[in-house]
Parts: C-alpha cells; sequence; structure tokens
C-alpha cells in the first residue's frame, strides 16, 4: 500500500471510528457534568491506533468491519480512561492532552476520575449490549472478547504497567525492567486490539499467535518512540510538552540505550512485527504500513 493510499485509508477509518464514539455513550440517567467530561476525552483526537488494529484484523481476513465496531470502540473508552487518569496530579501531572487542557483542568479532578471510571465499566456494558442481539458474533466470541480486554486492561497488564512505571519513577532501572513497564502499560491493549479482531475474524490458532506477535513489537516500538519525540519532537506538533520524561528523572530508552540505539531498536521490532505478519499469510493487509505508522510517526 502506498503512503498516499495508507494515509488516505487512516483518515477515512479515523472518520468512521469517531462517527461512532460518541453515540456509544448514550445512556439514560447520566449527569450532565459526567456525560460531558466523557465525551471531551473521547473525542478530544489521537490515533485512533487500538480500533483501527481491530478493523485492519477483520478486512485482512475478509471478514466486514462493522462487526468489530463495538470492541473497537470500547478499546477506545478504556484508552480514553487511562489517559485521563494518567494526566491526574496523582500521577503524570500533565496540564495539556493533545494541545488541549487534560480532563481535570477543565472538569475538576472528582469529576474527572468518575468520568474515567465511567467510561472503563461502559466499555464492557457495551461489548455485552451490542453483541447480544447479533447473529454474526457467537455468545462464546463475546466471552472471549470480554476476558481478553479485562486481562489486557487489568492488573496483569496495562494497570500492572503503570503501577510499575510509578514504582520506577525516580530510579535507575534495568533494561528489562523498562520493558516490563512498556509490555504492559502501551502493549498489552494494542494486543488485546489485535486478538479481538482475531476473536472476531475467525482467525487460525497460528494467526492469533503471530498477532499477538505483531503487538508485542509494534507496542514496544511505539512506546520507544514515545520516548524519543519526548527528547527530539515538536511540542506544537505533539501537543504536550517535550523534555518532560528528563525533567521528572523518568527512566527512557533513550536515557538508557541513548537516542540512536533506541531508534536502531525501533527499526528491528518492526522489522520483527512484518515477519510476524508475514508468517500469518497477513503481510498484504494494511497492517504492514500501519506498523510503519507506528515508527515513524511524529506525534
Amino acid at each position: 500500500m502506498a503512503v498516499d493510499t495508507f494515509d488516505t485509508y487512516l483518515a477515512e477509518k479515523t472518520a468512521y471510528i469517531e462517527d461512532k464514539l460518541t453515540p456509544a455513550l448514550e445512556q439514560v440517567g447520566v449527569p450532565t457534568a459526567l456525560y460531558e467530561s466523557m465525551n471531551y476525552s473521547l473525542m478530544a483526537g489521537g490515533k485512533r491506533l487500538r480500533p483501527m488494529l481491530v478493523l485492519a484484523v477483520l478486512e485482512a481476513l475478509d471478514k466486514p468491519i462493522e462487526r468489530g465496531v463495538p470492541f473497537a470502540v470500547a478499546l477506545e473508552m478504556i484508552h480514553t480512561y487511562s489517559l485521563i487518569h494518567d494526566d491526574l496530579p496523582a500521577m503524570d501531572d500533565d496540564d495539556l492532552r493533545r494541545g488541549k487542557p487534560t480532563n481535570h483542568k477543565v472538569y475538576g479532578e472528582a469529576t474527572a476520575i468518575l468520568a474515567g471510571d465511567a467510561l472503563l465499566t461502559r466499555a464492557f456494558s457495551f461489548i455485552a449490549e451490542s453483541y447480544r442481539e447479533r447473529t454474526d458474533v457467537s455468545a462464546l466470541t463475546t466471552v472471549n472478547l470480554i476476558a481478553e480486554l479485562g486481562k489486557r486492561a487489568g492488573a496483569t497488564g496495562m494497570v500492572g504497567g503503570q503501577m510499575a512505571d510509578i514504582e520506577g519513577e525516580s530510579k535507575r532501572l534495568e533494561l528489562n525492567e523498562l520493558e516490563f513497564i512498556h509490555e504492559h502499560k502501551t502493549g498489552d491493549l494494542l494486543i488485546a486490539a489485535l486478538r479481538g479482531g482475531g476473536y472476531l475474524a475467525e482467525a487460525s490458532e497460528k494467526q492469533m499467535e503471530k498477532l499477538t506477535r505483531y503487538g508485542y513489537c509494534i507496542g514496544l516500538a511505539f512506546q520507544i518512540q514515545d520516548d524519543i519525540l519526548n527528547v527530539e519532537g515538536d511540542a506544537a506538533e505533539l501537543g504536550k510538552a517535550v523534555g518532560s520524561d528528563a525533567e521528572r528523572q523518568k527512566a527512557t530508552y533513550p536515557s538508557l540505550l541513548g537516542l540512536e540505539e533506541s531508534k536502531v531498536r525501533v527499526a528491528a521490532l518492526i522489522a520483527s512485527a512484518k515477519a510476524a505478519l508475514a508468517e500469518a499469510g497477513l503481510e498484504h493487509s494494511a497492517l504492514t504500513p500501519l506498523a510503519d505508522y507506528v515508527s515513524n510517526r511524529k506525534k
């Protein structure tokens, strides 16, 4: 897929996903301030990479992307909740997210916490409610989706990675400790997207294994690239401050390996991700240029 074609693909899929987000929040009885806070962060922009991965897997295995919409939307809700909480004063204490004031700066800390809680719980109810009446997704598949998301987003996954990240602040971490943080804090939700797409597309056991490997590689590459951009990125393009990791004495790949070696590691991970796709017979899908997108991104 050519670069201009893939840019068009990204734009089309982002618009498609964003059109589905706000309607998924509609529930009777939600307090106005809470709804506005949830919607503010959910619709604050972003790469929409996780839901895009769900749709890309379905396309790669010749299944309709509409089948993946509820799971894709739920993933974006969980990702958004994690960002709201990550920005709080007790966590990273950030003022900006995607070039806009963070949720707690607009709505206050209490409402921001509750908005995150509400997005997390809505994600699971939305999956169950959306697939309950469908005939193209079995009850077993729905259970697998919920179990996968709970595992990858919870204490053994993303939340566990965030905890390790907090415990590692202002410490001299070893490379394997830093990799553990990134594997879970960033990688697990990407793996959930890919495996969820695999369940919905009725992927083979080998394809599920290779999709998991692909997710691990692009997840780690994504976070290393994030570390690189925090050193040499453009604050206006990133929508957040540059150099904040160094100010907080936070362990990063550039601080442990150096900037150039970090870039070499990103390239190696992307090559490994593409090799996994080839082994699964999915190398001609949009998942290949998506891997390049992760390593080439500037924000």
